[in-house]
């Protein structure tokens, strides 16, 4: 069953149950994925890794305003957004543990032959790359740093 198939499912069970919480949080995935169907070269058919862009790119926007609503004291919110946060994470890959990162990189760097902080670039992709919506970028950018900076 296709990702975007389970979400639709998952929401007609959400609302029979009567879970505001994540009958909203699936109505704004949906929706989501409507704007990204339609937007460039007309309607298309998203396959399972566009809808987890999708849905990572999603809760980093979640992610960013439950540290904003820290930042102002704002209790409530933060509550509420990692509520909604906490759903979405449901129907995202496991994300990668910094071993698993860390291996990644040492193989690029071994492949790329990168040396110096300089080539990061050279690194950063191919890591990116493998590791698709399993990790943030900040953290995988911070390690990369480390890795060239002790070679």
């Amino acid at each position: 069953m296709s990702l975007e198939k389970k979400i639709i499912d998952d929401l007609k069970k959400a609302m029979k149950n009567k879970d505001a919480l994540t009958t909203g949080v699936l109505r704004m995935l949906k929706s989501q994925l409507m704007l990204e169907k339609t937007k460039k070269d007309g309607p298309r058919e998203l396959d399972d890794e566009a809808v987890t862009r999708v849905f990572a790119s999603y809760a980093k926007k979640l992610e960013d305003a439950v540290e904003q609503f820290e930042k102002g004291r704002r209790d409530d919110l933060v509550k509420s957004h990692q509520a909604e946060l906490a759903v979405v994470k449901g129907y995202l890959p496991e994300p990668a543990g910094e071993e698993e990162i860390k291996k990644v990189i040492l193989e690029a760097v071994a492949s790329t032959g990168a040396s110096s902080p300089a080539d990061m670039g050279k690194v950063m992709g191919p890591v990116m790359e493998r590791l698709k919506g399993r990790c943030d970028g900040k953290t995988v950018s911070r390690m990369v740093r480390e890795t060239l900076l002790g070679s």
